[in-house]
């Protein structure tokens, strides 16, 4: 027997790495959670919960790290990857129409829907589709990569655009991935931030919509528990 599949099946490695990822996108919802919970009001309270925020996103962002670096090693010493289940219909026109007609079984959701502690299993963004996706930062870098394709200088021209620079400087889009907590690469030389929870994902696909000039019902999420539903009601 192949000694990096002794310890499990491979079915059994893919869904541990599914469920680190789970945690790790679970945990930034909390983070989301928490963060809406505190008291503005009372200023003991507020001090208290930055204290505790600061805190918590020091331990999130070691976590993280380390999260990275246990999955790449599992994924690289049994050959078990997350990305093997995805299908993109970015290149081939039959795959892209036999893929829509699969997700279109399912229950389509919008970028105004609440996806706190829920897990993201394709999209179609302007008739183009994607399925087996495992995490949210996998969809929005799809969606990236998408628009990039659709208007390449656009999406460049981000780096500059006020709306995805915060009020402290922090940049959505960057040359550089040294400023961001996880920097996801676009393309060679332009990095977006990705460390962020379903909803703010849904946020940012929301803001690139809006720039892009694509109204929002030409992007359609769907979930894994939608899909897994249905494979239950199946006889």
């Amino acid at each position: 027997m192949n000694a990096a599949r002794s310890f499990s099946t491979p079915n059994r490695t893919r869904q541990i790495l599914e469920d680190l990822e789970a945690v790790r996108e679970n945990l930034l919802a909390l983070s989301d959670d928490i963060w809406d919970s505190i008291d503005r009001q009372d200023l003991a309270a507020f001090d208290d919960g930055v204290q505790f925020m600061r805190t918590y996103l020091q331990k999130m962002t070691a976590f993280d790290q380390l999260a990275t670096e246990i999955s790449a090693m599992v994924q690289e010493y049994t050959s078990v990857r997350l990305e093997a289940q995805e299908e993109t219909g970015l290149d081939d026109r039959e795959s892209n129409e036999r893929i829509i007609q699969e997700l279109n079984r399912e229950e389509p959701h919008s970028v105004d829907e609440d996806f706190t502690y829920k897990r993201p299993h394709g999209l179609i963004l302007c008739g183009q589709g994607a399925s087996g996706l495992t995490t949210w930062q996998r969809v929005y870098e799809l969606v990236c990569q998408q628009l990039l394709r659709r208007d390449p200088q656009r999406l460049r021209s981000l780096v500059d655009h006020p709306d995805f620079v915060s009020n402290r400087g922090h940049h959505s889009f960057t040359h550089d991935p040294a400023p961001l907590r996880k920097a996801l690469e676009v393309e060679t030389g332009l990095y977006a931030e990705s460390n962020l929870s379903a909803n703010g994902i849904r946020d940012m696909v929301r803001q690139l919509l809006d720039v892009f000039e694509i109204p929002k019902d030409e992007m359609k999420f769907f979930l894994r528990e939608d899909r897994d539903a249905g494979r239950i009601e199946q006889p």
